[in-house]
């Protein structure tokens, strides 16, 4: 079992990242002191044989600072961004005690002429060795797992739509190595199967199934209506020494990373955490906002110029079209369009979906909305704060009010500014696309937000969000 070569496993990755950061190191000794660089720039150095000895703190520190970072517990399932974040934060600890121990110790002769550039260059080189290192051992590792070596053996306790959700993302990540044994239910018949994983038996059978020492972990996954039985199956569980991990049966109540506070010992959970409710998170976003919302005009304008005369020249009516949407907490806004239709009747307009080869579409509009220039002067809506670079996008009102009753949680898009572009509109879902679909990516970006996040939906915008094969 897993469980039997798991601390094998983490001794050599121990040993593995000591040999990397100690030939970080000395790539970076060699390139600054070893080459005669430094010697070139008139920089006074020490002998090599105190930088070698400075090894014998270094690489125990760093040790230390990865096991800080958790980055020694086994996590198969997590991801390469996950993991570098971590390296890269460990790393930056460990430049600035450097520092801070060279600085104080400025009055040592040694530590005086201790090259800092030799420092610098240990940061950027360890950061992209250790990287490495563990990425090839993740990709080793899935291999293998792939293959049906090195499987951690696994038992789900309830059927629920939380152990169907864990079966799906097992199903298809074959490298995370899991091994689902069964599953123990009191309301499923022996031998019902979801996808190949029988129900084994009830959860009375738990305490004969854990005297066979078989498994490496359980997976509590009851449903909602079953929670009295969570204290004594964890008690069991617990008893038997067998990890032991809950899958709550809430995916559609309790957002992803849910925001936990204690209260003197009693632990809250939030129903939803918004980090744009933050004063800072927000003002950052806002500056943001503005900034891009200038150069948006700035770049775009020749665009809306050009845009602006052929509207005019080909279509009576006005350039510009503004229509309500609703936005941050259910405020109602101008959202500003370039006109791409006819002109007509306001009451109509409010209640209608575009829909192919609509005939109230103009030559030019066909194709500013297909190129998604009609959204330019959204540019002006965020600069006055009706609207962000990045967020969901508003609906009109009475559309609003229809998915509010059809829709759960559709409201929550409104605890942010609605943005030009979103998670939403790069990952394809835009126009004629599954409302629902839309909304989940939606409350996912509300409550993952980060100023990277945003950045990373405006590059993929560049290259997958301007085109919109469902504009008609």
């Amino acid at each position: 079992m897993i469980k039997d070569n798991q601390s094998s496993l983490n001794r050599f990755h121990v040993v593995l990242d000591a040999l990397v950061t100690a030939a970080s190191y000395l790539i970076a000794w060699y390139i600054v002191i070893g080459s005669g660089w430094a010697t070139q720039l008139g920089k006074q150095t020490l002998e090599a044989g105190f930088y070698f000895a400075a090894l014998l703190i270094i690489v125990p520190s760093y040790l230390l600072l990865y096991s800080f970072f958790n980055l020694y517990t086994p996590k198969r399932v997590l991801g390469r961004r996950n993991e570098f974040g971590k390296i890269l934060k460990a790393n930056i600890i460990g430049l600035l005690i450097f520092g801070l121990v060279l600085y104080f110790g400025r009055k040592e002769p040694h530590l005086f002429n201790f090259s800092q550039r030799l420092v610098v260059y240990f940061y950027g080189i360890n950061v992209i060795l250790i990287t490495a290192e563990r990425n090839v051992i993740r990709i080793a590792l899935r291999s293998v797992r792939s293959k049906g070596y090195n499987q951690k053996h696994i038992l789900l306790v309830g059927y629920s739509s939380a152990a169907e959700g864990f079966v799906d993302r097992v199903r298809v990540n074959p490298e995370w190595g899991y091994q689902i044994r069964g599953i123990l239910d009191d309301n499923k018949e022996r031998g019902y199967e979801y996808k190949g994983i029988r129900i084994v038996g009830t959860i009375d059978d738990l305490d004969y199934i854990l005297e066979q020492n078989s498994l490496d972990e359980i997976a509590i996954t009851l449903s909602l209506g079953e929670y009295e039985k969570l204290r004594r199956i964890v008690a069991l569980c617990e008893k038997s020494g067998v990890h032991t991990k809950f899958i709550p049966d809430y995916g559609n109540i309790i957002p992803t990373v849910p925001y936990m506070e204690d209260l003197q010992g009693l632990p809250i959970i939030h129903i939803r955490h918004v980090p744009l409710n933050s004063l800072l998170n927000a003002g950052v976003k806002r500056a943001v906002d503005i900034f891009g919302s200038l150069v948006g005009i700035i770049l775009f304008s020749p665009i809306m110029l050009v845009v602006a005369i052929a509207i005019k020249a080909t279509s009576p009516g006005p350039v510009i079209y503004c229509q309500e949407r609703v936005g941050l907490h259910n405020r109602p806004f101008k959202m500003y369009k370039f006109r791409s239709m006819t002109v007509q009747d306001p009451g109509k307009e409010k209640s209608r979906w575009t829909t192919p080869g609509d005939s109230r579409v103009t030559a030019i509009g066909k194709l500013i909305r297909r190129t998604s220039i009609d959204e330019t002067p959204q540019f002006f809506n965020i600069l006055k704060g009706d609207m962000s670079l990045v967020g969901p996008r508003p609906e009109r009102p009475f559309f609003v009010e229809k998915f509010k009753e059809e829709i759960p949680r559709y409201m929550i898009k409104h605890q942010v500014r609605p943005g030009l572009t979103g998670w939403a509109q790069v990952n394809g879902y835009r126009g004629d696309t599954s409302i629902i679909k839309r909304i989940e990516h939606d409350l996912y970006y509300i409550e993952n937000w980060t100023l990277g996040f945003d950045f990373k939906i405006m590059f993929l915008t560049v290259f997958k969000g301007f085109i919109n094969k469902n504009a008609y």
